[in-house]
């Protein structure tokens, strides 16, 4: 049968279910990704398992996001983190070394593998033809001890790309497109699969942008073909043995399709404060604005970086009324940026330049002036996630933000007086000094792992008991992103590591007496619209409502992560409707009376008693979701299975 390209990669490494859409499947992991900000939690999670060495080919552990170093915390975080990589197993990437999606898309990233990543814009790697998607730390502790993954098959959109972009449009006008048709939750449970004579003519840094912010639209995977130009990509890289074709049959199978004439785009922008707020940038042009930030994950390449150099040199500098700041995306890019005089330009243009790393994007510094507009050509712009509460964040391209830059105000570069630039990069300079491997495993036993006083064990979840009961203690809309149970920025990510600590903030934005009322209540129930949990792949979001006894969770709609997040640590995802969602007030009583008894029996519904009266609501979990509930979460449930000797499904291999 005829194949497409997820088909391809998946059925390689398939260990359980058909890939049909909405069907349970598992299957092997390649590789795993981490970063700081999670990695705590998934390193201390990993021990839980008790396996003594990493069970897949690669795992990576990044320092991108906690690099401001206020206080023992970050520092302490870091040298953890190293120590655990060493102990069991995994690379680790320095901090400075750049950020986990490109410096994994130049060194690693390859072909027909998979890989997950406790980040949620892991998707990035699907840019050469990988299936990579974000997931919740507790799931990379369990993909590293060597479990399959498990994942509900997506529904397959083809993607047709025709023609070329216009100067001065950009890949990131691409998927603010796509965000502007199908808006943040149009994507969910559904992998993006990119086809068309328009995919010779993005490089592989164009489509990791896209790759990139795919997430965004809540889908599962974005996925491109290995062709030619990925093949140059690996070469000039040094790993043209990394390369294998990876294109559709003909007659492949999709479930839908959408075209995109790449001619006809025009510059667009994200207006705050959800990604898929896209408009014309003409719509706005003429905005003032306080902050431009060039870089981060979506954006950091070396012509995504020499685009805005260029046009704030030609055109005689950074406006005086405004902020530039520059990351690039990994010291590889940081050395070309230098030895090509684009640094040079930046320079004198008047820019701020960054370490290679987050930075802008989580809030980690670089925070812009209360009420100030920013543009950032970054992946997102939830409310408060910049480090300013009261933000302004538009996301756009870089042509955008050097016009921006320039110009003191939101400009289409098309309005500019020069001409798009023909910016070729040069070879890179492959350096993997920065990448610490570790000690063989005869000698990673000597090992000690340091624990800063910061860092705490994860709670615990609680058995599922036979009936659940509890007062509303939030009522919250659509599109709650996780930076609302996990806030981004300095103060708030250095205690990644401390969830008593980091549960002091939980919904500050939406309800600043949630804590205090979660505290003296005993816990509760959350109720909220659809979408909810969309975002970042941070554990934290399930782990902080856990810590203050959350004992479930009702909403219209859940994001795949999140949801996922919330059953590995015994939080029951429910789905209500409209007419349950509209009863709901802070302080209600409301009780699942047979919640257990229902879980065991694979109801499709719970029962929900609330004002005097019962009513159902949905049950969409899976057998092994279900499981996994009834076991108080995903590591009690594996640790069960394996004491009772059913660890044969370990699939991976020792690194």
């Amino acid at each position: 049968m005829p194949e497409n390209i997820l088909e391809k990669v998946l059925s390689e490494h398939l260990v359980e279910g058909k890939l049909e859409p909405g069907e349970a499947i598992s299957y092997r992991i390649d590789q795993v990704l981490l970063q700081d900000a999670t990695g705590t939690m998934a390193w201390m999670e990993f021990e839980q398992l008790d396996v003594d060495r990493v069970k897949v080919p690669l795992v990576v552990q990044y320092v991108d996001h906690n690099m401001i170093q206020l206080d023992h915390k970050n520092p302490d975080d870091h040298f953890f983190l190293q120590t655990c990589a060493a102990r069991y197993g995994a690379v680790f990437s320095r901090p400075g070394n750049g950020i986990s999606h490109y410096v994994h898309l130049e060194r690693f990233d390859k072909p027909y593998a998979t890989l997950v990543g406790s980040d949620s814009h892991t998707t990035t790697g699907g840019a050469v033809g990988m299936a990579a998607l974000g997931i919740g730390g507790m799931d990379a502790a369990v993909a590293m001890a060597g479990f399959p993954f498990e994942l509900q098959y997506p529904s397959v959109v083809r993607v047709v790309l025709e023609n070329e972009l216009q100067p001065w449009v950009s890949a990131k006008d691409v998927i603010l497109e796509l965000l502007r048709r199908l808006t943040v939750k149009g994507g969910v449970n559904k992998a993006f699969l990119f086809d068309g004579d328009g995919v010779a003519a993005l490089s592989v840094t164009q489509r990791a942008t896209i790759c990139n912010m795919i997430l965004e639209l809540g889908a599962t995977f974005g996925i491109f073909p290995a062709d030619e130009r990925t093949r140059a990509f690996l070469e000039a890289q040094q790993r043209e043995q990394d390369f294998r074709e990876l294109l559709p049959d003909e007659g492949a199978r999709y479930d839908d399709e959408m075209v995109i004439d790449l001619a006809r785009l025009e510059p667009l922008i994200a207006k705050p404060r959800n990604p898929d707020n896209v408009v014309p940038v003409r719509e706005v042009a003429g905005t003032k604005v306080a902050q431009v930030c060039v870089g981060s994950s979506v954006n950091s390449s070396y012509q995504d970086l020499a685009i805005p150099a260029f046009i704030v040199k030609e055109g005689g500098g950074v406006d005086e009324w405004l902020d530039m700041t520059v990351s690039p995306g990994s010291r590889q890019v940081l050395n070309a940026i230098d030895t090509t005089g684009v640094l040079a330009d930046y320079i004198a243009a008047g820019a701020r330049l960054l370490e290679p790393a987050c930075g802008p994007c989580v809030g980690m510094g670089q925070a812009p002036p209360s009420g100030q507009p920013s543009v950032r050509t970054m992946n997102r712009n939830f409310q408060g996630r910049s480090g300013t509460e009261d933000d302004y964040v538009y996301l756009a391209s870089p042509e955008v933000a050097g016009a921006t830059a320039l110009k003191g105000v939101i400009t289409d570069p098309r309005d500019l007086d020069m001409e798009y630039p023909n910016i070729e990069a040069p070879q890179p300079v492959a350096d993997d000094s920065m990448l610490i491997q570790p000690p063989e495993a005869e000698r990673a036993g000597a090992v000690q792992i340091f624990r800063g006083p910061n860092i705490k064990p994860p709670p615990v979840p609680p058995e599922l008991p036979e009936s659940l009961e509890g007062k509303v203690l939030i009522v919250l809309p659509d599109n709650i992103s996780t930076g609302s149970m996990s806030p981004d920025g300095v103060l708030v990510m250095a205690e990644r590591s401390n969830i008593p600590a980091i549960a002091e903030y939980t919904f500050r934005k939406e309800d600043p007496e949630f804590v205090k009322r979660a505290k003296e209540w005993g816990g509760g129930f959350i109720v909220a619209g659809d979408n909810y949990g969309q975002g970042s792949s941070r554990e934290h979001a399930a782990l902080a409502p856990l810590q203050l006894g959350v004992k479930a969770l009702f909403a219209k709609g859940f994001h795949r992560i999140h949801r996922r997040n919330l059953i590995n640590n015994g939080i029951v995802p429910i789905l209500i409707d409209d007419d349950v969602y509209g009863k709901a007030s802070v302080g209600q009583q409301w009780r699942l009376p047979r919640i257990r008894q229902e879980l065991e029996a694979g109801s499709e519904t719970f029962t929900l008693a609330l004002n005097g009266e019962e009513a159902k609501v949905g049950n969409n979990l899976g057998p092994h979701e279900r499981e996994q509930l009834l076991a108080g979460g995903l590591l009690r449930y594996l640790r069960d299975k394996v004491q009772r000797g059913e660890n044969g499904d370990r699939s991976g291999e020792d690194a």
